[in-house]
């Protein structure tokens, strides 16, 4: 099987618009999208908890730059909602609320289900073969079980489908949602559980394939009403994580 574990600035090998560096951007700056994207994939990969605190003296050393740098990745952060900054206390991964947690789940089920109507009209064989391709590496993440892998695959699927739907700013938004999605599974899922049934992606391939707009749509309903039925509040008490072990492949 194909060793999906790569180092955590490698592991979007395509970034979407939100995350680009724009070329001729300062080094520094180059830096910082670096660091932003190892980060927030660990906290899509559960690697980094919600709840977990994240010193900023310990990601300067962790990652060899400035704690201004560090504060400014951390800044970045804090507006996607993936982290969140207190006063007095720093930053820590953010910990959804059972409200806020159902409210993404109804803005998710409000923008995909639209967006997958109208991917069906207009999407293209090569773009089929893409999302065939993140589908077909989630399963091998699963079946190799490499849980954290195959739950950025599944957002990336998902983002990717938004992608293609040809809305840019509804495409990023749920990028977005997918990434609080992940925090919520972290929080509300239970082990071993990624919310999206492993056959579920390439059965809504089909049906894009198909140019099934209403089905499509319907299907992308379910599936999200099955993602969110499969939670449960479960409450559980921050932790302190290993940064340096977490972020061991970074350099």
């Amino acid at each position: 099987m194909t060793d999906h574990r790569s180092p955590p600035e490698a592991t979007r090998a395509e970034p979407d618009s939100a995350t680009a560096p724009a070329p001729g951007r300062p080094k520094g700056a180059l830096r910082q999208d670096a660091i932003y994207r190892a980060i927030s994939d660990a906290v899509i990969e559960h690697r980094l908890k919600p709840g977990a605190r994240l010193r900023e003296d310990a990601l300067a050393e962790v990652f060899g730059i400035s704690r201004t740098g560090i504060r400014k990745v951390l800044q970045r952060l804090a507006l996607e909602q993936l982290i969140t900054l207190t006063p007095g206390k720093g930053a820590a991964v953010t910990r959804p609320s059972a409200e806020e947690a159902r409210e993404i789940f109804d803005a998710r089920r409000l923008t995909e289900c639209a967006l997958m109507a109208r991917l069906a009209t207009r999407i293209q064989p090569p773009e089929l073969a893409q999302l065939r391709a993140l589908a077909g590496d989630e399963q091998l993440a699963l079946q190799g079980h490499e849980q954290s892998v195959a739950i950025r695959l599944s957002a990336d699927f998902h983002a990717r489908l938004a992608e293609l739907a040809g809305n840019q700013t509804l495409a990023r938004f749920v990028g977005q949602l997918c990434s609080r999605s992940s925090l919520i599974l972290a929080v509300y899922g239970h082990a071993g559980n990624l919310g999206c049934e492993c056959n579920d992606h390439n059965q809504l391939v089909d049906l894009l394939q198909a140019g099934d707009s209403e089905q499509a749509a319907a299907f992308m309903r379910r599936h999200l009403d099955s993602i969110e039925a499969s939670l449960s509040i479960d409450e559980a008490p921050d932790e302190a994580p290993d940064l340096r072990d977490i972020f061991s492949t970074y350099r």
